[in-house]
């Protein structure tokens, strides 16, 4: 009978990195250790530390006796809730947001396609004129809309006499101070959108809507058909960092309106920023966690609804198989 042996258990073999390999990480650490640092300090540990705040009674006054501080749990999220300031600032944002973000959408992708198949010369001209609002101060940005937005004197309620039409009190009307907002902000962000789109547009081929138009088909159904399922990937992302940003709007209504008239400018962002500044540290903190999760909430809807869609699969989900005459005979059997 033949005797088996056990083998000796193989130790791991440890392998040594070359010295360059070595070498090469130092270095790679070397350089990244500025951004490494600068980051911890000055963007993570804020985050983490706001964290902290926001499930703590922290105050103003508690700063000199740091030991006062006592742990609330998800009491000032409770709060947040229950605030109906901040539900006021809340359905405001929501209205910014719903009327704003498809707004400039629509209007950014109609300026750059008229850039790109109306306009041959000067197109660069055209490009640095739309884009000139993105970098302009938003203080000069007020000036320049309040001296649109006057009652009196205003250039738009000017035009509107024109047409006998008597223009409204646009900055002091709870009526109307949201809707010039919406206007400003979409003045202000259409340049960033239509550089983005006409890069998109100059992406889609030519021969697609060559073959299209000899099919018979129309300008829109081109437009429709074969301009925006290619521009998705682009329409996703202005969409998104279009989104983010009304999300958080707040130099608006802080340059232009402080809020009002009567807390119908006021928004979330600036609702959080006035908290900070009365020393409610704790329940502003939670207020930005809010926040924090209104965007991805709005940036999960936006890949739902502009992201890649897998076609086969949604129509497997959708026609599920019915068993055929033989496999019920089977079952029945």
């Amino acid at each position: 009978m033949p005797v088996r042996t056990e083998s000796a258990p193989s130790t791991p073999v440890l392998r040594k990195r070359p010295p360059l390999y070595r070498r090469r990480t130092r270095a790679a650490w070397g350089f990244a250790l500025p951004f490494v640092v600068l980051f911890s300090v000055f963007t993570a540990g804020p985050v983490l530390m706001s964290l902290a705040m926001a499930v703590t009674d922290i105050r103003s006054r508690d700063l000199r006796d740091p030991f006062a501080v006592e742990f609330v749990g998800l009491d000032n999220f409770v709060a947040v809730f229950q605030d109906p300031m901040f539900r006021k600032a809340a359905g405001n944002t929501a209205y910014f947001v719903l009327v704003g973000v498809p707004l400039t959408l629509a209007v950014s992708l109609a300026v750059a396609v008229l850039l790109n198949a109306g306009i041959t010369r000067l197109k660069t001209f055209f490009r640095v004129g739309y884009y000139m609002p993105v970098v302009t101060s938003i203080v000069a940005v007020a000036v320049v809309w309040r001296f649109l937005l006057h009652p009196d004197q205003g250039l738009i309620n000017e035009v509107l006499g024109w047409f006998g039409v008597e223009g409204p009190n646009w900055l002091a009307s709870t009526t109307w101070a949201m809707p010039a907002m919406i206007a400003m902000a979409t003045w202000r962000s259409i340049g960033t959108l239509i550089i983005i789109f006409l890069a998109g547009l100059q992406s889609v081929p030519t021969s697609l809507h060559e073959a299209a138009a000899l099919d018979g088909a129309g300008a829109w159904q081109r437009f429709r058909y074969i301009t925006v399922p290619s521009m998705r990937p682009t329409l996703l992302f202005g969409a998104v960092i279009t989104g983010i940003g009304y999300v958080q709007f707040f130099e608006e209504p802080f340059v232009m309106t402080q809020g009002g008239p009567l807390n119908s400018t006021l928004s979330v962002a600036f609702h959080t920023y006035n908290q900070f500044g009365f020393g409610n540290y704790g329940y502003a903190a939670a207020m930005s966690y809010v926040l924090f999760v209104a965007v991805v909430l709005l940036t999960l809807v936006q890949f739902r609804f502009l992201g890649e869609r897998d076609e086969t699969r949604r129509r497997r989900w959708r026609r599920k198989p019915r068993p055929t005459a033989v496999a019920s005979k089977e079952i029945g059997r």
